[in-house]
C-alpha cells in the first residue's frame, strides 16, 4: 500500500539564458541553475520533513524560453541531450534528496537531428528516469506531433501517454498550457494516472485565470491530485520578471485547492498525498465517477475531424527543420481550415 507523503510545488525564479554570450556561458549558467535547484529542494526537505517525496519543478526552469532563436540556435544554447551532463545533475538532485523530481526543459533527440522538443522528465529517488513525456500542444516549438509517424514508430503511442507506476502513485506529467486541453490530461488518467506533474510559467494574477480554473477542472473530471509549481518570474529578459509569479499549488481529485503560493520564491505549496484514500474514492461508483461514464468511443469520433494535419515537419518522410516563424503561420492555416469547414465564421 503507497503511504501517505508530502508532494512540493516548488516555486523557484528562472535565470534565463537567452542573454548569455555565447553557448559555453550558457551551459555555464544553466549549471548553476541546477545547482541551485539542489539547494532548494534539499533546504525545502529539511523544513518540511522527510516524508517530502516529491517535487514538481516549474516549466524551463533552468533555461527560460526562446526569444527570437533560431531552433537550431537554442537547441545549441538551451536544449539538453537525453544522455547529456544536465539530466545527470538532475538526477543526482533526485538521488542526494531522496525525492521524485519532476523536471521540465528543451531537449533534443538523435532521432531527430535539428530538432528540440519541450519534455518534462520525471527522476525517482535513486535518480533513474522512469518518465520521459513530450509537450504535444506548441505554438512556437516543434512537438511530437509534427513528427509524428515516426515518432509513433520509434516510441508508440504509451511514449507518447506516459505514466509512469511508483511507490508513490501513478504519475504523469502536463506540460505548461497543456492543462487547458483536458483531452491531454484525459489521456493520461484513462491510462491509470492519478497524480498530474504541471510544470509551468504562467501569468500570475489575483484574478482567476483560465490555466488556474483548468487545473481544478483537469483534478476533478479525471479523479487525479495536480500538483502544479509556477516560477517565482523569470529574470535576466527584457519582459518585466513578475510577469509569471505566484499561484503554485496542490489541488485534490475534487478539485480542492489543498495549497497556494504567494509572489516570489516559496516552498510553501506542499501537502499531503493519499494515494490509498484516492484509490477508494475512484472505486467508489456514484454520479461524481467522472471516468467510469464516459462515452469515450462516440466522443473519439465527435473529436476525429479535427483539421490539424500530423506530419508537418516530416512531409514524405524526411525530416525539416522549420522557420520559427513558420510554426505561428501553420495555426493561421488550420484557422483558414476550420472556417473552410463551417466550424468558424459566420453561416
Amino acid at each position: 500500500m503507497t503511504e501517505v507523503y508530502r508532494a512540493l510545488a516548488l516555486q523557484t525564479t528562472c535565470r534565463a539564458v537567452n542573454a548569455a554570450p555565447d553557448v559555453a556561458a550558457a551551459r555555464s549558467k544553466i549549471a548553476d541553475n541546477i545547482a541551485r535547484i539542489d539547494r532548494q529542494v534539499r533546504g525545502s526537505k529539511a523544513f518540511i520533513g522527510q516524508d517530502l517525496r516529491l517535487v514538481v519543478l516549474p516549466e524551463y526552469f533552468a533555461t527560460g524560453y526562446p526569444l527570437g532563436d533560431t531552433i537550431p540556435g537554442w537547441a545549441d544554447k538551451a536544449a539538453f541531450a537525453m544522455d547529456g551532463p544536465e539530466y545527470d545533475a538532475l538526477a543526482k538532485v533526485a538521488q542526494d534528496n531522496r525525492v521524485y523530481l519532476a523536471s521540465n526543459a528543451y531537449e533534443t533527440d538523435p532521432n531527430f537531428p535539428g530538432l528540440y522538443f519541450q519534455a518534462s522528465v520525471l527522476f525517482d529517488d535513486a535518480g533513474n528516469t522512469v518518465l520521459r513525456y513530450r509537450r504535444m500542444v506548441s505554438l512556437f516549438a516543434p512537438t511530437p506531433y509534427d513528427v509524428w509517424d515516426r515518432y509513433l514508430d520509434i516510441y508508440g503511442i504509451e511514449g507518447v501517454f506516459p505514466v509512469a507506476h511508483t511507490p508513490l502513485g501513478r504519475l504523469a506529467c502536463v506540460a505548461s498550457e497543456e492543462i487547458l486541453y483536458p483531452e491531454i490530461a484525459r489521456s493520461l488518467a484513462l491510462r491509470g494516472a492519478e497524480v498530474l506533474l504541471h510544470s509551468t510559467s504562467e501569468v500570475g494574477s489575483p484574478a482567476l485565470t483560465p490555466k488556474d480554473i483548468a487545473k481544478r477542472a483537469r483534478a476533478f473530471e479525471n479523479m487525479a491530485y495536480v500538483v502544479s509549481a509556477n516560477t517565482a518570474g523569470i529574470v535576466d529578459v527584457d519582459i518585466p520578471a513578475q510577469s509569471t509569479d505566484g499561484m503554485s499549488k496542490i489541488v485534490d481529485d475534487q478539485g480542492r485547492v489543498l495549497v497556494e503560493a504567494g509572489d516570489g520564491e516559496s516552498m510553501v505549496a506542499f501537502a499531503e498525498i493519499d494515494i490509498a484514500a484516492l484509490r477508494r474514492r475512484r472505486e467508489r461508483p456514484g454520479m461524481g465517477h467522472i471516468l467510469s461514464r464516459l462515452p469515450q468511443d462516440a466522443i473519439a469520433q465527435g473529436l476525429a475531424s479535427a483539421p490539424m494535419q500530423p506530419n508537418a515537419l516530416m512531409p514524405g518522410g524526411e525530416l525539416r527543420i522549420p522557420e520559427r516563424a513558420e510554426l505561428g503561420q501553420r495555426q493561421r492555416a488550420t484557422i483558414d481550415a476550420l472556417k473552410t469547414a463551417g466550424i468558424l465564421g459566420n453561416d
